[in-house]
């Protein structure tokens, strides 16, 4: 039977360790240092033992782009060969693969977004494609889904830059401009940060087309269109009231579409398009990332957004 490997919280591990470090601080500076190097020695001890087994690996033919590529998706196989310097991608392919984890949810918008370059000083520029050009929802999957995604795997990406096509005809449908939407969501949350809520296995969610609930403190709801979910706040752009009981239909003469109508002022939204509106193309949705993993549907909720 294959080895099973021990669920390590990495993020819990090195938070216990700084605590540790404080705590030895309070003996004095030397208990400080000498704690210091004890954890600098055992990093360094347990780095040439990782780079010992990739050599042994190389020497005996197995280290193929299969392997590289499992050490890769690996979360703690992959921080801990970014820690010692041996990661087999260079930064800008293991960028490529961070954004392949968010192309789900931006595809289910009729979106994408291209890795332009990843400058020498540690800044990653992206561009968004398609209906995430400058739509109402890219900017928190900018904060909240590709900003995680690409810290996780790149830790020396020191800031993301999203670069605006300057040619054109200006777009019209009520979307809001990326710049103008990551400042809101700054300015409401305090740093922009956010949080992934787990909603519960994909084959245990109800089967109909909506349904609310409540995900780090915050109330949205959750749209289903064919094999695609949706979540967004549960707050009608329009009139303010909820939308447990809103409906979810067809776009007539739009194969694959579908319309929110808020129960209370029915006015219609256009769940693909992020919740734009239809009605009155000022008005609109808020959108929430929302991704799979391993079988488990989580959604990004903004800091400080439930307040």
């Amino acid at each position: 039977m294959p080895h099973e490997a021990p669920s390590v919280d990495v993020r819990s591990v090195g938070e216990r360790i700084e605590r540790l470090l404080d705590a030895s601080a309070a003996a004095g500076p030397l208990a400080r240092e000498r704690a210091e190097e004890l954890v600098r020695l055992v990093v360094e001890l347990y780095g040439a033992g990782l780079e010992r087994v990739l050599d042994l690996a190389y020497d005996a033919g197995v280290l193929d782009d299969g392997l590289l590529g499992a050490m890769a998706d690996d979360e703690l196989v992959s921080g801990l060969l970014l820690v010692h310097g041996l990661h087999p991608y260079p930064v800008e392919d293991r960028v490529a693969r961070a954004l392949d984890q968010v192309r789900p949810y931006m595809g289910t918008h009729g979106g994408d977004v291209e890795l332009i370059e990843v400058t020498a000083d540690g800044v990653a520029r992206l561009r968004m494609l398609g209906s995430c050009d400058g739509c109402a929802s890219s900017a928190v999957t900018l904060d909240l889904a590709i900003r995680e995604a690409v810290e996780a795997v790149a830790p020396e990406v020191v800031r993301i830059e999203v670069v605006e096509e300057k040619t054109g005809p200006a777009r019209s449908g009520g979307l809001i401009p990326v710049d103008a939407l990551t400042s809101r969501l700054h300015r409401e949350t305090g740093a922009g940060a956010g949080q992934w809520e787990s909603i519960g296995r994909l084959d245990d969610l109800p089967a109909g087309p909506l349904w609310a609930l409540c995900a780090g403190g915050l109330e949205l709801v959750v749209c289903r269109v064919g094999d695609s979910l949706f979540a967004y706040r549960d707050c009608c752009a329009s009139c303010g009231a909820g939308l447990a009981d809103a409906s979810v239909e067809p776009r007539l003469g739009l194969a694959g579409s579908a319309v929110l109508t808020c129960a209370k002022c029915r006015k219609h939204f256009d769940i693909r398009r992020a919740g734009a509106g239809i009605d009155d193309e000022s008005v609109h949705l808020e959108p929430l990332p929302l991704l799979e993993r391993d079988g488990m549907i989580e959604v990004a909720v903004p800091s400080g957004a439930a307040a």
